[in-house]
This record gives C-alpha cells, sequence and structure tokens, in this order.
C-alpha cells in the first residue's frame, strides 16, 4: 500500500488551509466481514479536528472507537451506523484514546454507552483540555487581528461546540484492558504518555487492525501535546510489535506497518534536528522556524505544528521552565503560521 510519509516532495508547505468546510462520509467504509466500519471525514490538507472513528460490531453488540468534535459531525456518524447496524442494535460501548475533544466530544450523544479510557485520560479530562465553551469563544468571539484569533478561525471555523457537553470515561483503567463486543475481541493497550499523558491504542486481533489514535497521524506534520518524541516512538513500536495488517491513525488514512515505520523516521529526524539546535542554544521558536525553512518534510501539511513540537521537545531537554498548555502552544504555532499568511485586517 502507499506511504504517505514518503519523502517525496507533493507539493509546497500550506500556511492556510481555511477549515470553514469538511467532507463528512454519508456511510462507513468496510474493513473487515460487515463487523469493523471505519468514519473518516475528510477536509484540506493541515486540517483539525477530523479524526478517524471506527465502529465494531458483533450481532446485536456495538463499541465506537472515538467520537466526533461538534453535534453535527456526531450525528453524521450515527446516522451512517444505523445503516449498517442490525434491528435493536446499538452502541453501547465507547472508547476514547484519549481526552483531546476531537476524539471524546461526541460522548454525550451515545447516552447509557459505558465510556472506556485510561486513568490518566480521565485525570486529563479534569484539568488540562480545552472545553467546548473556550473553544466556541476562540472560534468564534476572540479578535480576529490577534495570530491565535486569526489561526482559530483559519483552522476551527467550521465547527460549532454549542450544545456540547463533555462527558468523561465511565470505566478508566492503567496498563490494559480487555473486552468483548458481541464475539469480537478488543484488547486497549495504554502507550501514554506520548501524543498525551493518557493514550490508548485499540487492538483488534481477529480483524488484525490497531486504532492507533493520535500517536500516529497519516499525510499531515502531527501534533502532540505531551511527549517527548521519543515516547511518541516507543508507542508506535508497540504498535508494530501487534504485528497489524492495517493500522488506523488518528487523522488521515489507513497505513500499513511500512508507513507506521516511516513515520517513526519522521519524528527520529525531528528530535535529531531540534536536539541540534538545543545544544547550539537557538530558543524554541527559533530552532523551530530554522527547522522549517531548511525544508522539512514540506509535502505534509500544518507545517506549524512543528514549533508546538519543539516547545514539547525543548521542556523535556530542559530548555523552556514549565511545560506549555494547549492554548501557549497553539498560540505559538499560529504565531508562526500568521506570520507567513497573508492575513487581511478583521480576517
Amino acid at each position: 500500500m502507499p506511504t504517505l510519509w514518503a519523502s517525496t516532495h507533493l507539493d509546497a508547505a500550506r500556511v492556510s488551509t481555511k477549515m470553514t468546510s469538511m467532507d463528512l462520509p454519508v456511510d462507513l467504509t468496510v474493513l473487515a466481514d460487515d463487523s469493523l466500519y471505519l468514519w473518516a471525514p475528510r477536509g484540506a490538507a493541515g486540517s483539525w479536528g477530523l479524526a478517524n472513528c471506527l465502529l465494531v460490531t458483533s450481532g446485536t453488540a456495538a463499541a465506537l472507537i472515538d467520537t466526533p468534535y461538534d453535534e453535527r459531525m456526531t450525528r453524521a456518524l450515527i446516522a451512517a451506523a444505523d445503516r449498517v447496524l442490525p434491528a435493536g442494535a446499538g452502541v453501547r460501548t465507547v472508547v476514547n484514546t484519549h481526552a483531546n475533544g476531537d476524539h471524546c466530544f461526541g460522548n454525550g450523544f451515545f447516552p447509557g454507552a459505558e465510556i472506556i479510557s485510561t486513568d490518566a485520560s480521565l485525570e486529563r479530562h479534569r484539568c488540562g483540555e480545552i472545553s467546548p465553551q473556550e473553544m466556541q469563544y476562540l472560534v468564534h468571539a476572540s479578535d480576529p487581528d490577534e495570530p491565535l484569533g486569526w489561526y482559530a478561525r483559519d483552522r476551527f471555523g467550521a465547527y460549532d461546540y454549542t450544545g456540547i457537553t463533555v462527558v468523561p470515561p465511565t470505566l478508566t483503567f492503567s496498563g490494559s484492558h480487555d473486552f468483548l463486543v458481541g464475539d469480537t475481541e478488543v484488547r486497549l493497550i495504554e502507550v501514554g504518555p506520548a501524543h498525551t499523558s493518557g493514550d490508548l491504542i485499540a487492538h483488534l486481533p481477529q480483524h488484525g487492525v490497531v486504532a492507533a489514535g493520535d500517536v500516529i497521524f497519516s499525510g499531515d506534520h502531527p501534533a502532540h501535546w505531551e511527549g517527548p518524541l521519543a515516547e511518541v516512538v516507543r508507542a508506535c513500536e508497540t504498535v508494530l510489535a501487534l504485528d497489524p495488517q492495517w493500522i488506523v491513525p488518528g487523522h488521515g488514512e489507513l497505513i500499513g506497518q511500512d508507513g507506521v515505520r516511516a513515520y517513526i523516521g519522521y519524528l527520529r529526524d525531528l528530535e535529531g534536528e531540534i536536539a541540534d539546535r538545543h545544544g547550539k542554544g537557538l530558543d524554541a521558536y527559533e530552532a523551530a522556524d530554522e527547522i522549517l525553512a531548511a525544508g522539512f518534510h514540506p509535502h505534509l501539511g500544518a507545517p506549524e505544528r512543528v514549533v508546538m513540537l519543539t516547545f514539547i521537545e525543548y521542556h523535556h531537554l530542559g530548555g523552556t521552565g514549565n511545560a506549555l498548555g494547549m492554548a501557549e502552544l497553539a498560540g505559538h504555532a499560529a504565531r508562526w503560521a500568521h506570520a507567513r499568511a497573508q492575513v487581511p485586517s478583521g480576517a
């Protein structure tokens, strides 16, 4: 299968994606024997929030791995799922691979479902995540002439966070947790801290599939909030150790094991570039700017995410004091993107 992390140049890095529309699938994609389905929203390169969701079915039992970002997306997923679920079936189990809103804000639209995640993910729900109300303000009411206000509108303008109630996990674990969806085994394995403090991956051994959440991105520069990059690599190696045929990344197209290996190569390349500039005494923003100016994987969307990753890596290298929150990290990325985009006043 094609590797989406190949080093060949596809086009120049895009600075502005203007996320005002998205392609919401009407139907689910069958991955295995009418019992495993992918809901895969898509947008422009470098888009945020378009997370893959995986529906597991067996008889009248069904489980959903990750839920969408807002009500419109979640209702589109539910409508697509209703077309394949047998009469009397419903989603009774939800798995959140981590606590970012684009993987769990839809939880509340599955009333009565057991919601499973890690202990660390539950703690992140309590402190550390940006709420729907904060996102609604940032996207629709913050100052558009400031870099972060512009960036929020440009990247998240298609989303409406009103009507979202955050529903945290109802069952949590550390290490691993196995359960059945009818006759289908689902193995949850904690791999955080990596993308966030509470990541898990979901292994479906009967199907040869791993849902990796945001431990793995496909087709764009990744956004990681916890790190260090070596821990993201470790999580990816855990995925490979399961010997899956297919890997469902948190965002982007399905990949095989070669795609995961290419992604690990990207992470190690970036880790080395950042460490080199940290050793030379550059600050984090200067280091990221220099890495991007030198043409680091320019075919990938969302180059500004490299700025975030550099600040996180600098923290772990001992260069930035306390860890930065999500809004602060996004602010640094927004500053870089804003400086390179043609932005009219009041955009």
